[in-house]
């Protein structure tokens, strides 16, 4: 999605991007999400992983966050979770119900976490989730069915778009019987 976006005729001087999570890893390694974002034309405020004292950086990322974005871009992943809000009974998942605007995360899938909170994510003005894979459509449903066990449930439904996939859609009811 954010590849199409290079291509819109939009004014990159005035765009700033925010990262909505990040792996621990050391800067340039392959499994930062920072990596898919060199090719933006605007300004990118990065997470910053890499330092000794990450409590500090997340404060730091914290305080340093606009007052509200206009948009927001999340994934889902087929485990429920977005961002870095892992599911139960990870125990991090309360991270999903942190008051802190970002939060870190132990290790989650393979890697610690730094993320943006809900409490950010539901003050922007939209939200776009972007799900695909045939191994994600139980989630997508489950997430429109409002089942509040998965962490994704905490996502503001109200100004968010969700764009699938055939493959991701795969379990929706037929159009015009979709879920509420």
């Amino acid at each position: 999605m954010l590849a199409a976006f290079v291509h819109e005729d939009l004014d990159w001087d005035r765009l700033t991007v925010w990262q909505v999570d990040e792996r621990v890893a050391p800067d340039g390694h392959e499994d930062r999400n920072a990596s898919q974002l060199w090719f933006l034309p605007s300004r990118v405020e990065l997470m910053a992983v890499a330092g000794d004292d990450l409590a500090i950086a997340a404060t730091r990322y914290a305080d340093s966050l606009p007052a509200r974005f206009d948009a927001v871009h999340l994934g889902l992943g087929g485990d429920g979770h977005t961002a870095s809000w892992p599911p139960a009974p990870h125990p991090d998942s309360v991270v999903a119900s942190s008051p802190n605007d970002v939060a870190m995360v132990g290790d989650f899938n393979g890697r610690g976490r730094m993320t943006l909170t809900p409490t950010p994510v539901n003050r922007a003005r939209s939200r776009v989730i972007l799900t695909t894979g045939k191994s994600k459509a139980a989630m997508v449903r489950r997430w429109l069915d409002r089942d509040r066990s998965i962490p994704a449930s905490h996502v503001r439904r109200s100004a968010t778009t969700l764009f699938l996939d055939t493959a991701a859609a795969s379990k929706l009811p037929p159009s015009g019987d979709a879920p509420g």
